[in-house]
């Protein structure tokens, strides 16, 4: 048996009791704070403000201090922040000496729990320094069940205090007995000492675990999360330390289930490692059994009932699914037949069936969980191709779970639908001159059908063009659409083609529809500008007109004429003066044609001037014709006819050998020139009438050549002259109108008396045309 003696009361630590005693308008505080010795000053203790529910200034307004026993302050206050603090270091020897509140002997036994009674336990023995009666003399124990006191006789006459074990230990009952052994002297007054003693009752394992249940219930849901403590199960050991140790284990559990559950073996704790699955076990039972250190067992049952949740969503079955019908399927016709099954139970298992959208079918219901999809109404497959119908299945749980299941309805094409084209009619242009084969526009029908319903063929309607067959014109491919021209189109001969196209699809039966197309011809600059005046004379030589020497700034000389067979633009005319013997003396009108003097004529002009005028036309490229005549400036006719003899039809523009014979013929003929005045102004004063008369639609005829008067092969143009021009917005329709001569102002020819034309105008420019013409007079 172990004896162990343990003095309390280290110098390490000590607990110090501080009593502030605090005049609080008659209240009073009770704080005790500790402190290990040696600390040193201004060590923080505690905080007082704050302990006694006080701010810091209401210290310092109450007055609060610090009153301490003995000689030496060991604590001071801090006002400011309330705080109690060391005022030194702490001497634990020097506060409490030998005094016995500050030291303590205790003696410590350790007996096992199956000691036999009466076993002796000797304590120790008390000292005095006394002699006699003063001496030690007797010695007493506390009471207690358990032990007595026996004093045995030594053999130098002291007494040997034992404690005799008098009934059975049980640690479960009683771990630790606690007694006082006093030994007393005899003097007087009495004086004693005491001896704590304690005695530890050592475990032996006398006791199995025992569980707090046998059978341990608990309900969780099905779905609860991995790790979730369900319960946990209890074992109690009286026994101590290992004894007392139980650890918890599966006993007897299938292994499928050892993998569901976790049991922490040392504090029976269990809790899920897996999904419980209510589908598959509505309870788990398990048996758990406890053992201690010792090898002593309990085992209890545990059932875990499982509680259904709708973690089950409903589940669809297709059958016999009808994957493609035509869009003629008649209404009522069977698309699929469906079944569905929720493994949850209760309302979790109750499901209905349904389809979403707007679609041409229902679901009919057959018997519990079985439905049949059909046709509600005929399908259009140009509307619809093909439908995805999504089939819902739901349950009746809390929360509500739902599957959808998708059927893929292809609908399958009858020819019942014609080729369409875009729009009901079509245009296009093509330049004239086209080169034969040339591509001129391409229509496209579409047809809503499919396959070979769909697949479209083009052709032309019959028809014809100023008596030929269309065909001859155009042509037109029947896989493509494309028109072809098989011609070079000319748009002086015809501005526009009407025609019909046909689209056919290959269905049976076929279908068709037509759409008109026009085709307007373009005009391009393909045509010379043509001078219609002044007309050279048909036995080469030129024309010659005449310009008085006294002709003001200005003053007309003549016009030149030209038509373009083109439209648009490209008949525009301008005219410009190419080149003159003379620069500077006349001018030509930009749009008019008109020769005037730009300046007054001078006696050192040449009497013959020769000049050259372009007339181009605004096509891309431009056309231009270029017209040469001569202008014989004299006073009179006779000048004039003597001056003629000199001129020469050389293509030279010598200026002064011009100006000398022009000079000549221009006496040669003033001489006669007089005669002539008197008879012409008769002439013209008779025909004035008959010239005011005339329409405006008279017919360009041709001039006899008794208007003119010929000189070695010049002939002159002496004709004082009316124009009837007439013009319109296209220039191949404007044509010049002449009235008949006044032969009062013509030089008639002595040497010849035929009379040929000067000026003609193609009849098929005055033909095929009906509008509106305008009358413009040049004098």
């Amino acid at each position: 048996m172990a004896i162990r003696v343990k003095v309390l009361g280290c110098r390490r630590l000590v607990l110090l009791f501080l009593f502030l005693r605090l005049l609080l308008e008659a209240q009073a505080g009770k704080i005790r704070y500790s402190v290990s010795e040696e600390t040193d000053k201004g060590f923080f203790v505690g905080n007082i403000a704050k302990d006694l529910g006080l701010q810091p200034q209401e210290l310092m307004e109450r007055g609060v201090r610090i009153v301490s026993r003995g000689r030496k302050q060991l604590f001071a206050l801090n006002p400011r922040s309330g705080s109690l603090v060391t005022a030194g270091r702490i001497d634990r020897e020097e506060l409490c000496a030998q005094s016995a509140r500050c030291l303590l002997e205790e003696v410590e036994f350790k007996m096992n729990e199956i000691t036999a009674p009466g076993t002796r336990i000797p304590l120790p023995s008390g000292q005095d320094l006394d002699v006699g009666m003063n001496s030690l003399q007797s010695y007493q124990l506390s009471s207690n069940p358990h032990f007595s006191l026996d004093a045995q006789q030594g053999s130098d006459g002291s007494q040997q205090p034992e404690m005799v074990l008098q009934s059975p230990l049980d640690r479960e009952e009683e771990a630790v007995h606690h007694f006082l052994l006093t030994a007393f002297d005899g003097g007087n007054p009495t004086r004693s000492g005491t001896l704590r003693i304690r005695v530890q009752v050592v475990d032996v394992n006398d006791n199995p675990p025992a569980f707090t249940q046998a059978v341990y219930h608990t309900s969780v849901p099905e779905n609860v999360p991995l790790g979730t403590r369900l319960l946990m199960v209890k074992a109690m050991d009286p026994d101590e330390g290992a004894n007392g140790e139980v650890t918890y284990s599966f006993h007897n559990i299938d292994h499928k289930m050892a993998q569901i559950f976790h049991l922490d073996s040392y504090t029976g704790e269990i809790s899920s490692q897996e999904p419980l699955d209510f589908e598959e076990y509505t309870i788990y039972p398990m048996e758990i059994q406890a053992q201690d250190g010792a090898g002593l067992m309990a085992r209890a049952k545990v059932l875990v009932k499982v509680l259904d949740i709708n973690d089950n969503a409903p589940e669809v079955t297709i059958t016999s699914v009808t994957t493609s019908v035509p869009e003629n399927f008649p209404p009522g016709a069977i698309i699929a037949f469906i079944s569905v099954h929720d493994q949850d139970s209760g309302d979790n298992g109750q499901t209905s069936c349904s389809i979403s959208g707007n679609l041409p079918f229902k679901l009919e219901k057959l018997d519990d969980n079985y439905y049949r999809l059909v046709t509600e109404k005929t399908m259009d497959r140009e509307l619809t191709s093909q439908y995805n119908i999504t089939v819902t299945a739901t349950d009746q749980g809390t929360p509500t779970l739902s599957t959808e299941t998708h059927i893929s309805l292809q609908v399958t094409d009858i020819n019942d639908n014609p080729p369409v084209f875009p729009q009901d009619f079509y245009s296009t242009y093509i330049l004239e001159n086209n080169p034969r084969g040339a591509s001129i526009f391409c229509v496209t029908a579409h047809d809503a059908d499919s396959i070979e319903n769909a697949q479209v063929t083009y052709s032309l309607v019959e028809d014809t063009i100023q008596g030929v067959p269309l065909s001859s014109y155009v042509s037109i491919n029947s896989d493509t659409g494309v028109l072809y021209a098989l011609r070079s189109f000319d748009y002086e001969q015809f501005q526009d083609l009407q025609l019909r196209l046909m689209a056919r699809d290959s269905g049976d039966p076929p279908l068709s529809s037509n759409v008109s197309v026009s085709i307007f011809v373009l005009d391009q600059n393909d045509n010379t500008p043509e001078i219609l005046y002044p007309a050279l004379p048909t036995d080469g030589s030129t024309g010659v007109e005449l310009a008085p020497r006294s002709a003001e700034p200005g003053y007309l000389v003549t016009k030149v004429v030209a038509v373009d067979r083109d439209s648009g633009q490209n008949s525009w005319l301008s005219y410009r003066l190419l080149k003159a013997s003379e620069p500077g003396l006349f001018a030509v009108g930009l749009h008019t044609g008109e020769v005037r003097t730009a300046r007054a004529l001078l006696d050192r002009d040449a009497l013959k001037q020769s000049l050259v005028v372009a007339v181009q036309d605004h096509g891309q490229p431009p056309l231009s014709a270029t017209i040469m005549f001569t202008v014989a400036v004299a006073d009179s006719i006779p000048e004039v006819l003597a001056d003629l003899d000199s001129i020469e039809t050389s293509s030279h523009w010598d200026n002064s050998s011009f100006t000398l014979h022009l000079v000549v013929a221009v006496a040669a003929v003033s001489c006669v020139f007089l005669a002539f005045v008197i008879a012409l102004l008769v002439l013209r004063l008779r025909r004035w009438h008959r010239l005011r008369a005339q329409t405006s639609a008279s017919v360009l005829a041709g001039l006899p050549t008794s208007h003119f008067v010929g000189v070695d092969g010049v002939r002159a143009f002496l004709q004082t002259y009316s124009h009837e021009v007439s013009l319109t917005a296209d220039s191949r329709g404007s044509h010049v109108i002449f009235p008949q001569p006044n032969y009062a102002d013509t030089l008639i020819s002595q040497e010849s008396g035929e009379k040929k034309d000067f000026l003609s105008v193609p009849q098929s420019l005055l033909e095929d045309k009906k509008e509106t013409f305008s009358q413009v007079n040049l004098l």
